[in-house]
């Protein structure tokens, strides 16, 4: 505890990490004020409880914002959409890739691109978010006609406020501004869902509660695991003698991530997960086998759902694997600087060497990563509450492990420059790939 105590004394010490902390703070603290100003029109207390599903995890991850129908409705999640397509674009599309070679100016025009498509897709995005949520419920108190158009524009508006909060945060905070958001507005979900997790389980269930709490605590350590978890390359480089001084020579290590997608096949999988049950919607409405299909693959607690959202995560991780390293490029910059795998020659065999790795370690990886995605419906059959489940994996856990480690990284290299010792007492927080090295 000393440790501890003696640890956050010397990161307040420093005056630039600690003004830095404190505009994270006032950022998220403005950011979560305007998830409870409502649209104007609305009226709050017709909206009706918290959604379910797909709609619940948005929700999860907006902070309740998407429920409150809040200007910050849809909060960041038409930017990381934007991203995503734009991310897919550099890898498949010529003129995309040739500009993000252009250095600066390249990926000045790329962050233009993306922040007209972020108005575009939030504007898609709002037309669906005011006509399924929030005019069926009844709360609005003016004309349908005036309401969508003042809501389209104060959603845009912010949205955009949104993005300038993220960047402000990364730039004049502790980072990951994007992230921070989303894992600021997932955590205050946290208290909410284990006060009602607990007035559910009642005075008998509270040793229910600690067994939950205790498991929830062991996913999360072995969540970290996986995030964390790398298999190292060794690369030696050769020596080179310039100006009388010899460089080079030393063995270094390329760290690759078991978990090399972080959390893009589940979304990936989540978005695609919708379409068994539109076939079937749109197949017959009175037939017997479209209504179990629908049936079925509209409720995320049953086994063929999980099935095939484990399937579909298993998939997309080889797939955004692939398309987000490529071991070509690893084998030529290693070539480049003289740098070469012991026993495997340079060039076209340390690049299949490379693929080969990658491809070994990537199967247990997209299992592990599947089977965090499906503990949330593991934990609602295993009797824990709806609201409280987000919590025991998927998108939610991987995004606040993710950005948690992020940032105390960020924290732990501001201590190290100064001279102080790491915030922990066994050694630094950082990606240290001896920690969860795989054979």
């Amino acid at each position: 505890m000393k440790k501890f105590i003696s640890t956050v004394k010397n990161i307040f010490s420093i005056e630039d990490l600690r003004v830095r902390i404190m505009n994270t703070v006032g950022f998220l603290i403005i950011f979560r004020l305007g998830s409870f100003i409502v649209l104007p029109g609305v009226d709050p207390s017709r909206l009706g409880d918290a959604p379910e599903g797909i709609f619940g995890l948005i929700d999860t991850f907006l902070g309740g914002a998407f429920s409150n129908a809040s200007i910050f409705g849809l909060g960041i999640m038409p930017y990381i959409s934007a991203s995503i397509v734009l991310q897919l674009l550099t890898v498949g599309v010529p003129y995309f890739q040739k500009m993000q070679k252009e250095g600066e100016s390249g990926r000045k025009r790329i962050n233009q691109i993306t922040r007209v498509l972020t108005i575009l897709i939030t504007i898609a995005q709002g037309i669906g978010y005011v006509s399924a949520t929030i005019l069926p419920t009844g709360a609005v108190m003016i004309s349908s006609t005036l309401f969508m158009f003042s809501s389209l524009v104060l959603l845009s508006a912010g949205t955009m406020f949104c993005m300038w909060l993220g960047e402000k945060i990364t730039e004049k905070g502790i980072g990951n501004g994007i992230s921070m958001l989303i894992m600021i507005g997932i955590i205050s979900r946290f208290p909410g869902a284990i006060i009602a997790e607990g007035l559910e389980k009642g005075t008998s269930g509270m040793l229910l509660l600690l067994i939950e709490a205790a498991v929830l605590f062991f996913v999360v350590v072995g969540v970290i695991a996986l995030t964390e978890a790398t298999r190292r390359i060794p690369v030696q480089y050769a020596k080179q003698v310039v100006g009388g001084k010899v460089y080079g020579g030393q063995r270094q290590y390329i760290p690759i991530k078991v978990n090399a997608s972080g959390v893009m096949p589940i979304i990936f999988a989540q978005s695609l997960m919708f379409v068994p049950a539109l076939i079937a919607q749109i197949w017959a409405q009175d037939n017997e086998i479209a209504n179990y299909i629908g049936a079925t693959f509209s409720n995320p607690i049953s086994w063929q759902y999980n099935v095939l959202f484990a399937v579909l995560i298993i998939l997309f991780t080889f797939f955004y694997t692939a398309i987000t390293v490529n071991p070509e490029q690893i084998a030529e910059d290693m070539k480049r600087n003289g740098g070469f795998v012991p026993g495997i020659k340079p060039g076209a065999p340390t690049s299949e060497f490379i693929d080969g790795i990658i491809s070994k370690i990537t199967l247990p990886g997209s299992i592990l990563l599947s089977v965090v995605a499906i503990l949330p419906a593991i934990a609602v059959i295993a009797g824990v509450g709806q609201e409280f489940s987000y919590f025991y994996g998927g998108t939610s856990l991987l995004i606040m492990v993710g950005v948690i480690m992020d940032t105390l990284r960020q924290i732990e290299s501001y201590l190290l420059m100064r001279h102080y010792e790491g915030m922990m007492k066994s050694g630094n927080v950082k990606n240290n790939p001896s920690n969860y090295q795989v054979a």
